[in-house]
């Protein structure tokens, strides 16, 4: 009989090996973000980070980099928010969940009174703008639509982006002048072919489960935004490639090439905001004990970068950057030892080396 390794002490732990936090077998962030499958990226700079730290040698730059030439793009997806994903996943990911997003936005644009009229209007509109990779930013394009007698208010801005984002039309640009732009999807990143939903469906369970097991069904559900129904029906399709293991009422996944004897418990992390180790799962109690929950995320649902101790979020961090170095700021939630304090300070230098910056640790 198998001998069971799913207990709640062992699940962050392991999640810190299949996010690639623990240690990276990935040099591109391609390739790494490919491997996720899609990873939030609603603050950017903090977004880079989170590619960063699974990285092998990874710099800002680098991942600025690969923004910059299209390798990474950063688009609304899935549940629906800010998301990096690998330019080679980007349109089977964008029409796979492209119809729950403009669902879920209906009811909003019925009270903006945003028409399918108007909608259609707008992307004719930015498709014409943004030809010839003609790199706009938000702020550039609502003036070119403002002409044309739409409303162009910051609401009625985000949501007419949203919906060309939806719609296949836009992606990210490059960045100009330390600002977001917007470019056409098919100019950034030409089409090659098309899948069908059962394929599409089966890949990114197989990205989801690979990346952040142990998981189970119902943090699927969460972190892909898809119906109950196709979930169910995306696990049944690649389930002979992973492992069951139970605890308590619910099944987790494990890959099965899985090895138990590499589950780490000693390690010290400064993860960003809105990190995919805790924000891409609905039940998130293995690694953050609910006394610490309004510390690490607030009401309204900002992830504040956490400090990532043997897999327990027990800590905050803050940078405030100056001309002449970055500042690290750790606010931990209990006493630790001085041997836990020096590793955390290791691991602020790693943010700094990320940076190519001087850093300053305060506590």
């Amino acid at each position: 009989m198998q001998e069971t390794i799913m207990t709640l002490a062992n699940i962050a732990n392991i999640r810190l090996q299949s996010q690639q936090i623990a240690s990276s077998k990935f040099k591109s962030a391609k390739d790494l973000v490919s491997y996720m499958g899609a990873m939030q990226a609603q603050d950017y700079a903090m977004a880079k980070w989170a590619v960063g730290l699974r990285l092998q040698n990874s710099t800002d730059k680098k991942i600025e980099k690969a923004v910059n030439k299209g390798e990474i793009i950063r688009t609304h997806l899935m549940r629906p928010t800010w998301h990096f994903v690998s330019a080679d996943d980007i349109h089977w990911m964008i029409e796979l969940t492209a119809p729950q997003m403009r669902t879920a936005a209906k009811s909003r644009h019925k009270q903006l009174g945003l028409t399918e009229k108007i909608l259609s209007k707008s992307n004719n509109i930015i498709e014409k703008s943004l030809r010839d990779s003609n790199h706009l930013t938000r702020e550039e394009l609502m003036k070119i639509i403002a002409k044309e007698k739409i409303p162009t208010s910051v609401e009625f801005s985000i949501h007419l982006m949203f919906r060309a984002e939806t719609d296949g039309i836009v992606c990210n640009g490059k960045i100009k002048n330390n600002k977001q732009t917007y470019a056409l999807l098919a100019e950034r990143v030409p089409k090659k072919k098309s899948i069908t939903k059962d394929e599409a469906l089966a890949l990114l369970a197989k990205k989801y489960f690979n990346s952040h097991a142990p998981a189970t069904l119902k943090d699927f559900v969460w972190w892909s935004g898809l119906s109950v129904k196709d979930a169910i029906h995306a696990l049944e399709m690649i389930k002979k490639d992973f492992i069951p293991e139970k605890i308590a009422d619910e099944i987790y996944w494990l890959n099965n090439s899985f090895n138990k004897d590499l589950i780490l418990k000693s390690s010290v992390h400064l993860l960003p905001a809105f990190d995919e180790f805790l924000i891409s799962y609905k039940d998130r109690t293995a690694s953050l004990h609910p006394d610490h929950y309004k510390k690490s995320i607030s009401n309204n649902g900002i992830f504040w970068p956490m400090i990532v101790i043997n897999g327990q979020v027990t800590g905050s961090w803050k940078r405030i950057i100056t001309k002449e170095k970055v500042i690290i700021e750790p606010t931990l939630f209990k006493a630790h030892s001085k041997k836990t304090i020096a590793e955390i300070k290791k691991s602020a230098k790693k943010f700094g080396e990320f940076l190519e910056e001087e850093i300053e640790i305060n506590f």
